[in-house]
């Protein structure tokens, strides 16, 4: 897999404010946020995209959906989020680093949701 700007992040080759991180995972505020809280879940592990991980992976699959959990709550909007997971270009994934997207903060539709991540 070609490295990418998330990978750097996450072994800290680039300084960034980690809002929760541990041995799997790393979350940080997106740079051009589409919600009033909007931010990232992203693996330690470089998966390019969620198809391309594989059964060996359920474990960390897994642990970022209990993450997204405990850091919308810690968050404040554990009770109204969205969690996002772009897939491929054509799905919006820009950096190919699977990566879980928060947001929340205000009432989203559909519509609205897929117009703001493309």
């Amino acid at each position: 897999m070609k490295d990418t700007i998330f990978g750097k992040i996450t072994r800290g080759e680039i300084p960034t404010e980690f809002l929760f991180e541990d041995d799997q995972c790393v979350v940080i505020r997106d740079i051009h946020p589409q919600a009033p809280t909007h931010v990232l879940i992203i693996p330690r592990k470089p998966i390019p995209r969620l198809v391309d991980s594989s059964v060996d992976d359920q474990g960390l699959l897994g642990h970022l959906l209990l993450v997204a959990g405990r850091v919308a709550a810690d968050l404040g909007v554990g009770d109204a989020f969205r969690l996002v997971i772009n897939n491929g270009e054509g799905g919006g994934q820009t950096v190919f680093h699977l990566h879980l997207h928060i947001l929340a903060g205000r009432e989203m539709t559909e519509g609205q949701l897929t117009a703001d991540l493309n």
